[in-house]
């Protein structure tokens, strides 16, 4: 069933506790492995039991990852990607739900006829198959697979069970597995606790799989005894047992894990030739720039979903790469949407030297993002809005500008007479949820001598997008002949992907979203020219 090609596989488990970073640990490694000169993807195995994020409150899950091809992703694949700064796809994001879908399907088709389906072997067989995927046109040397949630939780038994048969198919050689898992510390004791790491090594080995690697999060350091000790009760080598203290930024974690030799454990495991000595004089030079800023500046981000800051991670962690690039410390001020009106808004933003408008669906927090790109609008405040952002900035100027007092989105309202944003045609008979929005990689043109065009650096791009809605077209002349012009159009559809105003300083929205394809290497040039932006104004309202 496994590649032909001596594909190594790596799984990271973790114990304990949810949220202490697998995502990141993996990326980490991935990181520092591909410095090395290795091929290196990653994915994640969800046991939810939707088929996608697709449908998930963001309060529930954080934000939906798009990928090119369009799947709906678990938000760890944004870290995947810019860590590694490369693409990822469908089959790098497995959920429980996909898996039984494809096992009921065939059911369904007879390719079971006469058998009794079963978790073991039809849903585990799935699971490696799912697995085995990423591999299978030999272009990777390794594959990371996150298992998410926690060591014995019932919905992450096939998965766990499905991991273990992976070691009889590739071989021990080919196969590692790192248990990330929690050593806290009980201040009233005084002391670090090694037994919560001890149980969930325990039911780890119940399941048949002995962790080779446990990376132990911890605030305080491990001192050498507390880590012979995990070694011995957990069967590892003492230093198999890697420190994971807590990181100023994700971003220090890869030379965190080379300090602690991480990838030396893992390539002395999988048997593999250290090749080359890592390669991170780029990623030095980043975390030089993103720890020694020259400037700061202040950001405000207008959503709806501001309690979950993860609702935004991949518009936050574009921000670092954008101020890095500008040696400029971005501070950003989450503002809710529904708090904002007429009476406030000038207050709300009086320290800010730029505005962003946050994605999202539904009519809630309408209102407060149209006044707060009204007064961006009015005061030459840089303003950047994405997909419905973009949306809001199209209804704000319908309504001031143009002067059609009663202009929306039919998303809002579907009787309105001015519908400058509409249902996108052929959305217009879907009924199911999931998966049916305008997903993944469009071209768009842009035009020459527009800020677009001057921030990209070319005519020609490819963006993601998530939406159902568009800029309706016959209203597009209107707009131009009063200042606010269509810079990106795609070739293909005619739909307007980017709006600008000219004669602003900065005022730019996008259909799509730039956030998902800004990383460490390459910041969005979106966002890196916004920042600038933001930064020229700052000086500008220092001097007068």
């Amino acid at each position: 069933m496994a590649s032909q090609k001596t594909t190594k596989y790596i799984f990271v488990t973790g114990g304990v506790t949810s949220s202490l970073g697998k995502g990141i640990i993996a990326a980490s490694l991935a990181k520092l492995l591909q410095a090395r000169g290795f091929s290196v993807t990653i994915q994640k195995l969800d046991p939810y039991i939707n088929i996608d994020p697709g449908t998930l409150n963001p309060y529930e899950h954080g934000e939906c990852f798009v990928t090119d091809d369009g799947a709906e992703t678990d938000l760890d694949l944004g870290h995947y990607e810019r860590f590694l700064n490369i693409s990822t796809s469908q089959a790098n994001n497995v959920t429980t739900g996909r898996i039984y879908n494809n096992v009921i399907t065939k059911e369904r088709e007879g390719a079971y006829l006469g058998k009794t389906v079963q978790v073991i072997p039809h849903i585990t067989d799935e699971i490696k198959r799912n697995i085995y995927s990423v591999a299978e046109n030999n272009e990777y040397d390794i594959v990371i697979t996150e298992i998410g949630g926690c060591v014995g939780d019932i919905e992450s038994l096939p998965f766990i069970e499905a991991i273990r048969q992976v070691r009889w198919d590739v071989g021990s050689n080919n196969y590692l597995v790192i248990n990330l898992t929690l050593v806290p510390y009980l201040k009233a004791a005084g002391e670090l606790k090694t037994k919560p790491t001890q149980h969930a090594v325990k039911q780890l080995l119940e399941s048949g799989i002995q962790p080779d690697i446990l990376v132990c999060r911890t605030e305080h350091k491990l001192p050498h005894d507390i880590r012979k000790k995990i070694a011995q009760f957990c069967n590892v080598n003492v230093n198999s047992v890697i420190e994971a203290m807590d990181a100023d930024s994700i971003y220090d974690v890869p030379l965190l894990m080379r300090k602690e030799k991480l990838d030396e454990r893992v390539l002395a495991k999988l048997k593999l030739s250290h090749k080359i000595e890592p390669e991170l004089t780029q990623w030095k030079d980043f975390l030089g720039r993103l720890k020694n800023p020259i400037s700061e500046i202040h950001i405000a981000l207008v959503g709806k979903y501001i309690e979950l800051p993860d609702a935004y991670k991949s518009i936050t962690e574009a921000f670092i790469h954008a101020g890095t690039q500008n040696e400029t410390k971005v501070h950003i001020k989450w503002i809710h949407s529904e708090e904002i009106n007429e009476n406030n808004v000038e207050e709300l933003f009086a320290n800010m030297h730029g505005i962003l408008v946050a994605p999202g669906f539904g009519e809630r927090g309408i209102e407060g993002k149209i006044t707060a790109i009204k007064f961006a609008r009015e005061n030459n405040m840089p303003f950047f809005g994405i997909c419905l952002g973009m949306q809001c900035a199209v209804v704000e100027f319908a309504r001031n500008v143009l002067n059609l007092k009663n202009a929306a989105s039919i998303e809002m309202d579907e009787k309105t007479k001015n519908p400058v944003i509409a249902l996108m045609p052929d959305q217009k008979n879907i009924t199911l949820k999931g998966g049916t929005m305008r997903l993944g990689s469009y071209p768009c043109e842009l035009k020459k001598g527009t800020k677009a065009y001057l921030a990209y650096g070319k005519g020609k791009i490819n963006e993601r997008h998530r939406h159902r809605y568009e800029f309706n077209n016959r209203y597009l002349q209107k707009f131009e002949e009063l200042g606010m012009i269509a810079s990106g159009i795609n070739p293909d559809s005619n739909l307007v992907e980017i709006i600008e105003i000219p004669e602003h300083p900065w005022f730019v929205g996008t259909q799509f979203h730039p956030e998902l394809k800004s990383t460490v290497l390459n910041p969005h040039p979106l966002f890196v020219r916004f920042v600038k932006a933001s930064l020229e104004h700052k000086i500008l309202s220092e001097s007068n």
